[in-house]
């Protein structure tokens, strides 16, 4: 059976490792890589969609980054204990028609032994912001690690 370290229970430093891989493999945009750190029978609440089981996800990350264009992401720890985890995230986007925006949000991650994911719980709001208002900038894929997180950012 696959691994996906760093594995439960959690410490501080390793649910803050655990978050930035998550960051890096969805700012990837790569569905069929992101969905191998979820279990196979994965459950996840994201937006007003229930997908269950890799290929759901993957289907609902797919149907995202058609909609939502040069995605960038920031992950960042809230809380942890045990196999759970509790982020808050932003990520800026724009649509097809050049309108941008940040969507802010929470999730509830539950692992497995192996360090899958079984549970990602997640409440998202859209806002629509400016071109110039945008705080995220690098080159599409991993944020770099000097890039200020959301915190310093005052997010």
């Amino acid at each position: 059976m696959d691994t996906r370290p760093p594995l439960p229970p959690f410490t501080r430093e390793s649910a803050i490792l655990k978050v930035r891989l998550a960051e890096d493999g969805w700012n990837s945009r790569d569905p069929a890589r992101i969905v191998l750190a979820y279990s196979p029978d994965t459950r996840w609440r994201n937006r007003a969609e229930f997908p269950r089981g890799r290929d759901e996800a993957r289907a609902l990350l797919e149907r995202k980054w058609i909609r939502e264009l040069d995605y960038r992401l920031i992950k960042e720890l809230w809380a942890f204990d045990g196999r759970r985890i509790a982020v808050r995230f932003a990520y800026e986007w724009h649509d097809d028609a050049g309108q941008w925006y940040r969507s802010h949000g929470n999730e509830n991650w539950e692992f497995d032994d192996q360090g899958l994911m079984t549970d990602r719980h997640a409440s998202i709001n859209d806002q629509p912001i400016r071109e110039a208002d945008r705080k995220f900038h690098w080159p599409l894929g991993r944020r770099p690690d000097d890039h200020p997180g959301l915190s310093d950012l005052g997010l």
